[in-house]
């Protein structure tokens, strides 16, 4: 088999709501830069290969992974990248990429877990993974779903409405550092990102050792919003499993059907639905404010996560007192 590994390859590991959907944006549009046709593969989370023999994991990888997502490959200079916000909660699964790429780099998103969590909450609402509206009941339904209780029908990925996991930020970039080294880590705080996104993405194409480039649209891609009824998202979003083949959109479809499939495209069929499903999910859209958090949970929150906090900032080596409100 030729080496399908000679090539550079980055990821944006998250954290979630921390801006990655737009630095993807920006890194999808440089000449030099090949990009997962699915924003978010999960592959390494989902797919426990620390333990394989080189040329089994060599094998998987590019059977199940490079052939799925980057079939746009051309196999020159180009730098592969994807960004699967999962991986940040799962750096010891990093260890196979360091395998098959050795001068991998990774770019970690952070912001404030007073802003972050709440984010999170909305985002999954949207996407039909939570049903609980209302943040601060969401919020103390944590314990009981970390015993795989009061879990919706509809949620594909559980672990993410551990709300108060996902916060640690301080601990689990400590944890990934030890992992793959801090020389491969370029951290992308999202003040940066709502303050000056070209000075960022500058500095990002340093990091990832790419010529310098200026995308026509650097404006932030803000991906939240809100929908008119609930049980219709969920439906277009997270349909149930005897229609998720044709009802649940062209991602998944990338994620789980037959790479020959793939290759032979989408039906007329599935066409069609497609087109109808974008257009009911406009449709559902609406404007929603978020409701602002009550002086108890602000506290709640800041007690919690003060001290990593403190402990990212010094990781990272800056300031980030003015976190947590």
């Amino acid at each position: 088999m030729p080496d399908q590994f000679n090539q550079r390859f980055a990821c944006i590991v998250g954290a979630p709501r921390t801006g990655t959907t737009s630095l993807a944006k920006f890194l999808r549009a440089h000449p030099q830069v090949c990009f997962s046709k699915v924003k978010e593969p999960h592959f390494f989370s989902q797919w426990d290969l620390t333990d394989c023999p080189d040329p089994e994991l060599r094998q998987t990888v590019a059977d199940e992974y490079l052939a799925r997502y980057f079939p746009h490959r051309d196999g020159g200079d180009e730098l592969l990248m994807e960004g699967s916000v999962t991986y940040l909660y799962a750096p010891e699964q990093m260890r196979p990429i360091l395998r098959l790429w050795p001068d991998a780099r990774f770019i970690i998103g952070l912001r404030d877990p007073m802003e972050m969590i709440p984010s999170l909450h909305r985002r999954l609402l949207f996407l039909g993974d939570e049903t609980v509206e209302d943040f601060e009941r969401a919020w103390a339904l944590v314990e009981d779903r970390s015993r795989g209780r009061r879990v919706p029908r509809s949620c594909i990925e559980p672990r993410w409405l551990r709300y108060d996991e996902v916060g640690w930020l301080g601990e689990y970039v400590d944890r990934f550092i030890s992992v793959v080294g801090r020389e491969r880590c370029f951290f992308a705080v999202y003040d940066d990102v709502r303050r000056d996104p070209a000075a960022l993405y500058r500095q990002v194409q340093q990091f990832l050792g790419l010529p310098r480039h200026e995308p026509t649209d650097l404006a932030p891609r803000r991906v939240s919003c809100g929908y008119r009824f609930g049980w219709l998202q969920r439906m277009l979003m997270r349909p149930p499993l005897v229609t998720r083949n044709l009802m649940a959109g062209a991602h998944y479809r990338r994620r789980v059907e037959a790479i020959d499939k793939l290759r032979n495209g989408d039906s007329l069929t599935l066409k069609v639905v497609e087109r109808a499903r974008a257009r009911l999910l406009r449709w559902n859209q609406a404007d929603r404010q978020a409701a602002p958090l009550s002086a108890a949970l602000r506290s709640e929150i800041r007690s919690k996560y003060s001290d990593d906090v403190a402990r990212l900032g010094r990781i990272i080596d800056r300031d980030l007192s003015h976190w947590l409100g």
